[in-house]
């Protein structure tokens, strides 16, 4: 859970973070960034800042921010009722991401996520994504992503981004942020 004043303090930071970068946004778009901690209420470490652009039923764009060195968890993007799990493209606008996906196990990853111990992260083909790179995910694949120890941000092209279906490996995440006072 996370309450209403650490949301407006995150949405600041993460405004700044973007205007740095080059990203000019609203202050109509700044009360729509979305944060997340997955129910885990340790946001610092696990959880993302994000905005959305646009989510039609064709295409998605967003932004996504990260603290330094947090994650966001392990998942996959399902097909659902015959509709393919969404498809997306990262591309890193600033900082480092790293990026594991399925594949062969990279010897010497860079990440370091937060509760590695409890087995919750499987997938550990590392692709480093700086400035300029990007890389696509297709439908079903599981996948997660770190920051680097300087944050960082990401551009999303997706189709259809339906965020409510994702399936998490850590059983204990709610991808839909609790919010108290």
């Amino acid at each position: 859970m996370l309450q209403k004043k650490v949301i407006k303090e995150r949405q600041e930071w993460t405004f700044s973070q973007m205007k740095s970068a080059g990203i000019i946004l609203t202050n109509e778009e700044k009360d729509k960034i979305e944060v997340s901690d997955f129910g885990l209420s340790n946001l610092d470490k696990i959880g993302i800042q994000l905005l959305v652009y646009v989510n039609t039923e064709r295409v998605c764009a967003k932004e996504i921010v990260l603290l330094p060195n947090q994650v966001c968890p392990e998942h996959k993007h399902v097909s659902e009722q015959g509709n393919l799990g969404k498809e997306e493209t990262f591309r890193c606008r600033k900082g480092t991401v790293y990026l594991n996906v399925e594949g062969e196990k990279t010897s010497n990853p860079m990440a370091d996520p937060f509760e590695k111990d409890k087995n919750i992260y499987t997938v550990w083909h590392e692709i480093v994504l700086n400035p300029g790179d990007q890389h696509t995910i297709f439908p079903d694949t599981l996948h997660w992503f770190q920051a680097g120890p300087e944050g960082a941000i990401v551009t999303e092209f997706s189709t259809r981004s339906t965020d409510e279906y994702d399936v998490f490996t850590d059983r204990r995440i709610k991808r839909i942020t609790e919010v108290v006072d």
